[in-house]
This record gives structure tokens, sequence and C-alpha cells, in this order.
């Protein structure tokens, strides 16, 4: 009798022993401490706003250490909010409508409208250290990662199956073991695939960040952002080339050792009844499973939450079998929501005077402007979305339905999605010229390049939670392409796709700040929007027109969110929730 374990048949695991793969984990794990040290040492040093940047491709590696430690942080700061953010919205149904709308807002104010507060503020928060200035350019990064996340997994919370929530109640889970037992694993694919994308987010961010200008001062950080800025202004092919390979290695490095692990871990949380035949596999997943030392973390926590899981089962509300009544939620959390409004409603007045103050130098013709380009930025805007839509929608769903596909496809369309739009758009741009076209239509082309991979990764995320018992069911009863689309499809993917095209628009938004005001070697190409008067005003250090265009595109958001988001969102909730 063969006893050989499975998974030594894979011809990655079946070669490997595990003590070359603790030494392999050991030596990440090392990696990540001096990585620690190296940070903390310069960003303990003093302040230099302006580092010069060399175009020589041996200075890369440095440049992507720093650029990989913002984007990391940015990310986990992301993280922890869009849960903390999106559990209190989805379970307070008082401030849930507040709480959607200024998420929505916020997610589609440029980076820009947020980089002079942001970081004047973290710049005298922590004075003579150049921690100040790294801390405000992470949170820029982070403006840029953090929103599709929040609404992922607010979207996943209000769509959990009402009879698995009755199920942990009857069970008498406490709220810290409905968290971990249902609410995260039902979180957990939207958010893995929406991390895809608030990473190439970020990158799209870092170019904005990493090197900028402010009034009369120029701040200038080392990193793969400010590398191919420097090589785009400079006009150096080589350089702009080598900074764009720089950024493919990292992200097929990412997909490889933490997003396709996490892809294949994340199947198990499936929805469904009937296992998929067809399963993601990693080989990296198989060798972390294979090491003794990276289950030492699990064992630790196993033996840390057996007690207090007891500890919890003892307690007043683990003993009692709790309706499923909003009402207890709202009565808990009434004391602690007035509170924090007393406070919100104290800060809004006070910002909204000095608001006043300063808009009153904003004169008859920037205002009309400001209004004209507000309606041209805001037509692109809904034009990008609804390209990006047409092509998105069928090919996340073939890539969620053939893992094989999506094997192949995924990482291709990560790699495009996290490559910075605006290192192609020198060269998108110059070809629309040469061929008759401007700026009008390359804007176009550019929010497209910075929205449709949030569509398309909500939609993969879509098709994959679809339960496999659903689809052998519809080819069971052979349903025809119209049936399978309007019956299993598009019913399956609607709460990822609102939430896709929710942050989609933001994405246009922010993407309107680069594709309507472009530098160039010896020229700038500026085109009608509110995009362009946001990058004008922040680089001449006029506030209150950046005010005023934030709040422009705020009155647009908060209008949409009412219209049309927030109705799809209550349709999504309902309607096309799955449940029995």
């Amino acid at each position: 009798m063969n006893l050989q374990h499975p998974l030594a048949r894979s011809p990655v695991t079946g070669r490997t022993r595990p003590f070359i793969i603790d030494l392999a984990v050991a030596a990440c794990a090392l990696a990540i401490f001096f990585a620690i040290i190296r940070t903390g040492v310069y960003w303990m040093g003093r302040p230099v706003t302006v580092v010069p940047i060399s175009n020589a491709i041996g200075a890369l590696p440095v440049y992507a250490f720093y650029s990989i430690v913002r984007m990391s942080i940015a990310y986990l700061l992301s993280l922890i909010f869009a849960i903390t953010y999106g559990y209190v919205a989805a379970y307070n149904p008082r401030v849930e409508p507040w709480m959607v709308a200024v998420l929505d807002i916020l997610q589609s104010i440029p980076v820009l409208s947020f980089l002079p507060p942001v970081v004047l503020a973290m710049v005298a928060l922590v004075p003579g250290h150049q921690m100040g200035i790294e801390m405000g350019v992470i949170l820029l990064i982070f403006t840029g990662q953090v929103w599709n996340l929040a609404f992922s997994f607010y979207s996943s919370l209000k769509s959990i199956p009402k009879e698995m929530v009755e199920a942990s109640r009857v069970y008498r889970y406490s709220a810290w073991q409905r968290f971990w037992q249902l609410e995260m694993p039902y979180a957990t694919i939207g958010l893995i695939w929406n991390s895809i994308v608030s990473v190439a987010g970020g990158w799209f961010a870092l170019i904005a960040c990493e090197m900028f200008t402010m009034g009369d001062r120029n701040f200038q950080l080392p990193g793969l952002g400010s590398y191919l800025q420097t090589a785009t202004a400079s006009g150096d092919i080589r350089a702009l080339l080598s900074g764009i390979a720089a950024v493919i290695l990292i992200v097929v490095a990412t997909d490889q050792l933490i997003w396709r692990p996490l892809i294949a871990w994340s199947d198990k949380f499936k929805f469904e009844q009937v296992e998929s035949a067809d399963r993601i596999a990693s080989p990296i997943l198989e060798l972390l499973r294979r090491s003794t030392l990276s289950a030492i973390p699990g064992r630790i926590f196993a033996h840390v939450e057996e007690p207090i899981y007891r500890r919890m089962a003892r307690t007043k509300e683990c003993q009692v079998v709790h309706p499923l009544d909003e009402g207890e939620i709202r009565g808990k959390s009434s004391a602690g929501l007035w509170v924090l409004a007393v406070a919100a409603s104290g800060a809004v007045c006070w910002g909204a005077a000095q608001a006043i103050f300063m808009l009153k130098t904003v004169t008859w013709p920037d205002l009309r402007l400001l209004l004209e380009g507000a309606a041209a930025t805001f037509l692109r805007v809904n034009v990008s979305l609804l390209i990006s839509a047409a092509w998105t929608v069928p090919v996340g769903v073939a890539i969620g339905f053939n893992p094989k596909l999506a094997r192949i496809v995924q990482p291709l369309a990560q790699i495009l999605a996290s490559v910075p739009a605006t290192a192609f758009f020198p060269i998108l741009l110059i070809g629309l010229i040469q061929i008759g076209g401007g700026l009008g239509i390359g804007s176009i082309a550019l929010m497209l390049l910075g929205t449709q991979w949030y569509i398309l990764f909500n939609v993969i995320a879509g098709a994959i939670s679809i339960p496999s018992d659903l689809r052998e069911v519809a080819s069971l009863y052979r349903f025809t392409r119209w049936q399978r689309w309007t019956k299993l499809i598009l019913p399956g993917i609607f709460p990822y796709l609102i939430t896709g095209m929710v942050t989609a628009s933001g994405g246009a938004w922010n993407a309107s700040v680069f594709a309507e005001y472009f530098h160039m070697p010896g020229r700038t190409l500026e085109t009608i929007g509110l995009g362009a008067q946001i990058d004008a005003a922040t680089a001449s250090g006029r506030f209150p027109i950046l005010l005023l265009a934030t709040i422009l595109i705020s009155l647009m958001v908060v209008t949409m969110n009412r219209l049309v988001w927030r109705r799809l969102y209550r349709l999504a909730e309902t309607r096309y929730k799955l449940e029995g």
C-alpha cells in the first residue's frame, strides 16, 4: 500500500523538504525584521523634503524598497479602517445612511484635494523627523486604497444570508465569535479581490504622492513613483521602461507569494453545499502548509482562543438566545452614537465657518469656470463607467467561472491594473495627438485605465462566490445563455457589481486630476474639467479654488448616491441576497 502524502505528488512540494521550507520562512522573517530596522532609522532621521532622484537603473532596488514599505503600511491601515468602518455602518441603522454617504464622498475626492492638509498636518505633528513627511505620503496612498475595501466589507455584511445569522444566535455566538466565525469568513473572498485592486490603486496614487509641488514648496521622496515621474519629465525612455519593469516584477512577485495563496485559501469560504470540482491551487500555499514554523502562530492562537470562547460562553449574552431584532443593536449603541454625533456636529460647524471665510475670495469668473469644469468631468466619469462595465462584466464572469483561465488571466490583469496609468499616459497622449485626438479623448482613456479594474475584480469575486450547486442546477435544467445570465449570473454578481461601480466612480474622479492636466517636456496640456483646476490650484497654492472644487465634487457624488447607488444597494440587500 502506498502511504505517500498526497502533497508529495505535486511537482513543487514533492521535492521540497520541510527543513528547507522552514529555512525559507525564517529568511523571510529576518528580511522583514531588517526592513523594519532600516525604515525606522530612515524615518527617525532629520527631515529632507527634496531627495535627489537618480535615473540610474542601479538605484531601482532602493527606491522599490521604500515604495513597498509605504504601500504595505498604507494597506494595513486601509484594511483596519475598512473592517471597523464597514462593521459600524452595517450594524447601526441610525448612522448607516450618513456613513455610506461620507464614504462615497471621500472615495470620490481626488488625492490632490487631500494632499495639502494631510501633508502639512503630519509635518507639524512630527516635527524634526522624516517620519512626518513619510506619514503624510502614506496617508495619501491610504486614500487611494481604503474606500473599495470598506465598501466591500460593508456590502458583504449586508448580504449575509439571514438563516446563517439566525444560526449564530441559536448557537449563542458572542459578537467576537460571530465576527471571526461568520462575518469575516463570509467577507473574505470580496476583501481579497478588492485588496488586489486596492494595491493597484495604491500604485496609481504613488505617482502623485512621492513627488509633488504645494505652493512654493517642493516634496520629493525616494521611491518608484518619483523615479517614474523624473524619467517622464526628463524624457528618459530607458529609465521609464526600467521603472515600469520594476513595478511589473514587484506585482508578479506579490501575485505569486501573496495573492495567489490567499485566493486558494479563501476558496474554503464559498457559501455552497456541493464542493466545486475545479479548485484554485497555489504551490506556495502548499509549501507553507508543510512548514512547521508557519504553523506556530496558528497553534498559539488556538491555545489562546479556546479559553476566551469558554469564558464568553458563560456570559449573559451567550446564555440567552436573542431574537433577530435590529432594535436591540440600536438601543445598545444609542448613547455612544449621540456623543459621537454631537462631537461630529461641532467639528462640522467649525469647519463650515472656516470654509465660508476662505471662499469669500473666490470670484465669479472662477466659479463659472468651476461649474463648467464640473459638468465636463461628470460626463467623462459616467462615460468611462459605462465603457468599463461593458467589457469587464463578461470578462470577469468568464474568469470567475473558469479557474484554469483565472490562473492565466488574473496575474495579467493584476499587472495591468498595478502599473501606474500615468506611466503609459505620455505615450498614449502622443499617439492621440498624432492621429488628431487631444486631451479630451485622452482623459477618458486615462480614466478607463484607473477605473475598469475596480469593476473587473469585483465581478470576478462575485462570479467565484456563486455556489457551485446553483451552477450545476442551471446546467441540469439546461438553462439557455439568456436564462443563465438573467436568472443566475447577474443576480449572483449584483452586490459585487454595485460595489465595483461605486468604487470605480471614485477611481474615475481621482484619475481626472491626472487626465485633464498633464505636464510634458516643454509643454503643459490642459482641458476643461474639475481635475485640471484641482491640479492647477494645488500647484499654485490657491486653496479657496481647491476647496470649492472639492465641494462641487462632493455635491455631485451625494446626488448620485441618493438617486442611484443607495437604491441599487437596497435592491442588492433585498432582492439579490443569497439565502434559503
